[in-house]
């Protein structure tokens, strides 16, 4: 008994030991908010005030000191999502991770997002603001990586500390646009539908110009697959430890459309969600400066921002600016492939990949005349049948760094604008509002033009040079809208009308969200933030109730179950409504899922149609496609001598869906609520872990909304009928300029990325339930309810 007792004690002494250290470590690791502190490189004092929600306002003498502090206070917070993000584009997550993320290196670094990057930095001006100020931030984040608190993260993953340079912020600017790309995921199996079933199946995909001015070009046949590029580079994006970004609302509403005559603006840009988010907020003010901003983790100025004169923010454009080239090795010399104007040598990349606990990878990469050979870097494709990936952004020039610093600097509507020019690539709705009562939105992007005929949405003939870009079109040719006499200018990553006849191609999303937005806005003249914090919230398809009617028609009632006519009934009686309590939305999305699969997984095989899946296409699709009694796609090519018609697929389908929600969900339809099968948990890297998960991962939450409403919470169909929630609103913002200093904001989870951190979640439900909190101005206001860190001038050189 003696001894049991003395085991005994000495087990609580060791878990008392453990809670101690835990709490201590916990103490010693979380950012520090309040007190005052050594930092080098600024000139005088500088103050920063953490809010409530641990929002950074810092007050400064000068930019530079005022960049320095930001670079400091945003490293102490989200340090391990700024390695994160400037690993990826450069292929550098093995060294972190070991070979789970090989193939995702493998790919990056064979891109050239590193070269691109370290030839525009060899271009800048070392003596503009944009360069001087940037280096400020870097010399903060590098201040903090030296004598600040080590993540949580670095230890366990044992991670050796870099300086921060400007290539990094860089390489994280280009994994940001080449994330903005659908071209990689589209082209390749538009292409395999093509060669494999003709033009004819295309044609309810809007890919014969029958959804624009395209001319069709007749090709025959290359005999290669090309779905492996669209499997394996999506696999690489859903495995990336930092989600890629989506798409987005914003409307921008005049004068005469607002309850007090003023501007009122409104954005809420559609990103993967992860843990931490992606933006963190930051006030900066000097006696020549003010901007309260939404930055991404490593880069210096603000992608989205607001002051007392105006406000900006993005949406995506959804253009294509990657093409993908068939090439032809020369049959004698592997080393040479053929052009227009005969053989010319690949150019050659030698890299290095370093995976932890193995032996480092080899990347040897080839490149064309269109750019980097993907056959090395994906897995799939036939090695003697190169296809070359074309991106703008690597092509043409990059000057990022100085068009965010001017967007964000802007002293006029004419400022801002020559900022916004300078963006060749990402394709960037950027909107604009402004205390004097302009509202308007430019397109970003290098915008270019192939020869007629030639349609970018397959993979294109690199040989003929007939299928090469024979245009650059001038920034005013893209599309814009300033002060138009409708009153707002808006965007939900719909196509933008032609211009000079020319309707220009990519892979822009349905009408859902677009006609909602429009229907909303047009009717009304009085809006002030509450209904635009409402807006933002709405969960309503204007769509989805039209598509039930149509599905609906083709059903034969009289033989059905009492739970089936009950089905019937709830979806005939919706609104288009996805609330929490709302049952349709569950029956509505599992008919849409298994109408999906009995119409396209036969001709496209079980992985194709889930590449399918994950299309912007597929979401065009549905409306059309369904009208179309004649479609070829209704026929199951597996069924030999009977030729199925729509009625039947649309009928099967549905009966199927009510088998499998009551085996899902039970036999009570009234249980079938959208909260159950509808949820979102926001996941860190680390909480792939199983025993990490409860500490390093935000939810679940049962969440409302869905795919393609303003309240865009988008998911992945899959055949357990669960819909867990991949990504949407990253945050959403309202500036009213009637009450500038009383501006709405709201992250997903929090502020810090440090789990240790009380603002590490502490904004998730009232994301969740559609609130906002306020972004302050005022500085009396701040300095009353904040927590104050002082930097004093270090004379550390």
């Amino acid at each position: 008994m003696k001894i049991f007792k003395k085991f005994l004690v000495g087990l609580l002494l060791l878990i008392a030991l453990v809670i101690i250290t835990a709490l201590i470590y916990g103490i010693y690791t979380k950012p520090k908010y309040e007190g005052e502190l050594k930092l080098a490189n600024i000139q005088k004092e500088t103050t920063v005030y953490f809010d409530e929600f641990g929002v950074p306002h810092i007050y400064a003498a000068s930019s530079k000191d005022a960049m320095v502090a930001l670079g400091y206070v945003h490293a102490q917070d989200r340090l391990w999502q700024m390695e994160l993000l400037r690993r990826i584009a450069p292929g550098r997550l093995s060294e972190i991770f070991g070979s789970v993320t090989l193939k995702n290196d493998k790919f990056f670094a064979g891109i050239g997002i590193e070269e691109a990057s370290a030839k525009a930095i060899a271009k800048l001006d070392k003596k503009s603001p944009s360069y001087q100020l940037s280096i400020a931030y870097l010399n903060g984040i590098n201040q903090y990586l030296e004598e600040g608190t080590t993540p949580i993260e670095f230890s366990l993953l044992n991670i050796k500390k870099e300086k921060f340079t400007l290539k990094d912020v860089y390489n994280i600017f280009g994994y940001m646009s080449f994330s903005f790309a659908m071209a990689q995921k589209s082209d390749p199996l538009m292409t395999d539908i093509r060669n494999k079933y003709g033009m004819e199946y295309l044609k309810e995909f809007g890919l014969d110009g029958s959804f624009n001015t395209t001319k069709i070009k007749t090709a025959g046949v290359i005999s290669q697959q090309y779905v492996a590029i669209s499997k394996s580079i999506t696999a690489i994006l859903n495995q990336s430890p930092v989600s890629p970004f989506i798409g987005s609302n914003s409307w921008v509403l005049g004068p005469k459309k607002t309850k007090d005559g003023k501007v009122i603006f409104a954005n809420d840009p559609h990103i993967g969600f992860s843990q931490p988010g992606t933006w963190y907020e930051a006030h900066l003010v000097t006696p020549d400066f003010e901007l309260y901003g939404s930055y991404l983790a490593g880069t210096p100025y603000p992608l989205l921002g607001h002051n007392r004169e105006y406000a900006y923010g993005l949406t995506m454009f959804e253009n294509d600016d990657i093409d993908f080239y068939q090439e032809e090795t020369n049959p004698k010399d592997s080393n040479t492939y053929k052009t227009p104007s005969g053989f010319n040598a690949y150019q050659t990349l030698k890299k290095t990949i370093k995976v932890k606990d193995s032996t480092d990878m080899v990347l040897n990469v080839k490149i064309t005349r269109h750019g980097p050979v993907v056959n090395d870097l994906i897995d799939g494709l036939q090695k003697d049948k190169p296809v070359a990936m074309s991106w703008i952004y690597t092509q043409q020039p990059i000057e990022i760094l100085d068009a965010v610093y001017m967007i964000s600097h802007a002293k006029s509507k004419a400022d801002f604008q020559k900022g916004v020019a300078l963006i060749a690539a990402p394709g960037l709705n950027v909107m604009y509002g402004d205390a004097k009562g302009n509202v308007a939105w430019w397109a970003t992007g290098k915008l270019y033009k192939h020869n007629k005929g030639v349609n970018p949405n397959f993979i294109l003939n690199g040989v003929t040079g007939k299928d090469d870009i024979v245009e650059f079109l001038d920034f005013s040719k893209n599309p814009s809208a300033e002060n138009p006499n409708w009153n707002y200018v808006y965007s939900a990553n719909n196509q933008p009308e032609p211009i000079d006849g020319f309707l220009y191609p990519g892979y822009y999303l349905p009408e859902d969200r677009a006609k909602r937005i429009t229907h909303l806005l047009d009717k009304k003249s009085n809006w002030d933030m509450a209904a635009v914090g409402n807006m933002l919230f709405d969960n309503t398809s204007a769509v989805s109730p039209k598509i039930v009617k149509n599905l609906l028609l083709n059903l034969d009632e009289q033989s059905f179950s009492e739970t089936e006519k009950r089905a019937v009934s709830i979806l005939r009686k919706w609104k288009g409504s996805n609330n929490l309590n709302d049952i349709a939305p569950t029956i509505y999305n599992k008919w849409i899922f298994n109408y999906l699969k009995n119409t396209f997984s036969d001709e496209l095989g079980t992985e194709n149609f889930k590449m399918f899946l994950g299309t912007h296409v597929v979401k065009q699709v549905i409306t059309t496609q369904i009208r179309n009694e004649k479609s070829l796609w209704w026929d199951d090519v597996n069924t030999k001598d009977i030729k199925e018609s729509r009625a039947q697929i649309i009928s099967s389908s549905f009966r199927e869906s009510i088998i499998a929600l009551e085996k899902q969900l039970g036999n009570n339809i009234e249980k079938w609520t959208w909260n159950k099968v509808h949820t979102l948990e926001h996941e860190h890297p680390m909480g792939k872990v199983a025993a990490l998960k409860g500490i390093f991962n935000v939810g679940p939450f049962e969440v409302s909304g869905t795919t393609e409403v303003i309240n865009n919470l988008f998911f992945d169909y899959t055949s357990d009928g669960t819909y867990e929630v991949k990504g949407g609103p990253s945050t959403r913002r309202i500036v009213d300029f009637s009450d500038v200093e009383n501006s709405w904001s709201i992250l997903p989870t929090g502020q810090s990325g440090n789990p240790l951190s009380a603002h590490y979640s502490d904004q998730a439900e009232l994301y969740n339930a559609g609130k906002f909190r306020r972004m302050l101005l005022n500085k009396k206001e701040i300095v009353r309810t904040s927590t104050k860190l002082v930097f004093q001038p270090s004379k550390k050189k």
